[in-house]
């Protein structure tokens, strides 16, 4: 293991955060540029209104306007197809210059990507959280960099909800256990609600609904050793309820949960049709624009105890192309605060960087207030096992198989097993 300058940062952020990431198309012309970094990005927004591909055309601009020698194409991909893409770029021997996805170990293990301290300044390094660098090692090398984070909370109508009396006018909902959501969700569903509570285990996120239930169950796809537990007696727990007491007992929609993704959730949150959901801070902005007014609650317990939140952390990564020096400095530009701090704000995410997260836990801004909670709720927040080469084949595994579940006369056991022995198999 290399001889690391991590340690420098390390009373310096003493804060966390977790994350979520960008993209774009091509951009600026090639001129005489000497080096071209190319770039493959995730697009955050939901439509081409706030498509990410504006912030990186910005930002690559501004790059090459202080880098004449280097020239950045930047393709923008949706969520659904941005991790495939460059697996395939990889597997055909053309992977990017720098990629903004979702797992970055298998990667690593394979010899294909920089470390850290070859990529940036020390002063990037030392700024970015420490958590979120920790997350981002393998074997103590650090190969992913954190691009942006959130924490999952669990979301509803407040107007849906005081309409089917689940609260009184004005008054906020605090469930405390599984029974008291399913109680919310069956007068939701006599008020006439399309969708009482939305479970969306379709292939754009399946992983991150499947986890954040687990750990209300008191499972999750890890123990504290680090090990896969996807198969554990309690998640196995978990989607027996999800499949008898809200997909079988009618409170989750006319939707099929293994086909609903995400944004379509999130969209149909936003029209008014669903009562209570699992969401991230992007929905805070995404319901405030269509007008609906909502409440934020950690996602309760199976039994009442104390919820566990779940974080989330999008990477970044520079493949081994022979343009470390570039792609590093294009890396520290990204970086800068102001350049963080306009892609959190566009789209109401977590900063990965201890100036840009003093900013947001300082600011008065009334924007920023509604994000505070998924911000507080960071220090506590459980990760995807994002440090194991295989997390990137269990990933996928998950949002390919995970939503057959809770089919109606589906094994949960049957299904979790196959997953959890797929993982056992591809190792650490």
């Amino acid at each position: 293991m290399r001889v690391k300058r991590r340690w420098l940062r390390a009373s310096a952020t003493s804060s966390l955060a977790m994350v979520l990431l960008a993209g774009c198309g091509m951009m600026s012309d090639p001129g005489a540029a000497e080096v071209v970094l190319r770039v493959v990005a995730a697009d955050y927004g939901d439509g081409p209104a706030n498509s990410s591909e504006p912030y990186w055309k910005e930002l690559a601009s501004g790059f090459e306007k202080a880098h004449a020698n280097v020239r950045v194409e930047v393709t923008v991909l949706s969520w659904n197809d941005v991790d495939a893409k460059v697996a395939e770029m990889v597997a055909a021997g053309h992977p990017p210059d720098i990629a903004q996805i979702g797992a970055y170990a298998d990667y690593a293990a394979a010899g294909k990507l920089y470390v850290a301290d070859d990529l940036l300044s020390l002063r990037t390094e030392s700024d970015l959280l420490a958590p979120l660098a920790e997350a981002g090692r393998v074997r103590g090398d650090q190969y992913g960099l954190p691009f942006v984070a959130s924490t999952r909370l669990m979301f509803y109508n407040t107007k849906l909800l005081e309409s089917a009396g689940v609260t009184a006018k004005g008054a906020p909902w605090q469930p405390r256990s599984w029974a008291d959501l399913t109680a919310a969700a069956r007068k939701l569903k006599s008020d006439g609600v399309r969708t009482p509570i939305a479970l969306p285990l379709g292939p754009e996120e399946a992983q991150a609904e499947s986890m954040q239930w687990m750990l209300a169950g008191g499972g999750g796809i890890t123990n504290d050793s680090g090990n896969y537990v996807i198969d554990s007696t309690a998640n196995v727990k978990t989607f027996e309820f999800l499949r008898d007491d809200l997909v079988g007992a009618g409170l989750t929609g006319p939707d099929e949960p293994g086909k609903l993704d995400r944004q379509k959730a999130f969209d149909a949150f936003t029209r008014g049709e669903v009562g209570i959901l699992n969401g991230h801070p992007t929905l805070v902005k995404q319901a405030a624009a269509k007008g609906v007014k909502l409440g934020m609650v950690a996602l309760p317990t199976a039994n009442g105890s104390e919820p566990q939140a779940m974080g989330v952390a999008d990477w970044l990564m520079a493949f081994k192309n022979g343009h470390p020096r570039e792609a590093g400095k294009f890396l520290d530009y990204l970086y800068e605060e102001k350049n963080v701090t306009a892609f959190t704000s566009k789209y109401g995410l977590l900063p990965v960087t201890t100036s840009g997260y003093q900013r947001m836990l300082d600011s008065d801004d009334p924007g920023t207030a509604p994000l505070k909670v998924f911000l507080n709720a960071l220090p506590s927040s459980r990760l995807y096992p994002v440090g194991k080469k295989s997390w990137a084949g269990v990933n996928a595994d998950m949002k390919k198989k995970i939503g057959t579940a809770v089919q109606p006369g589906a094994r949960p056991a049957k299904v979790l097993e196959e997953i959890a022995e797929d993982a056992r198999k591809a190792g650490d």
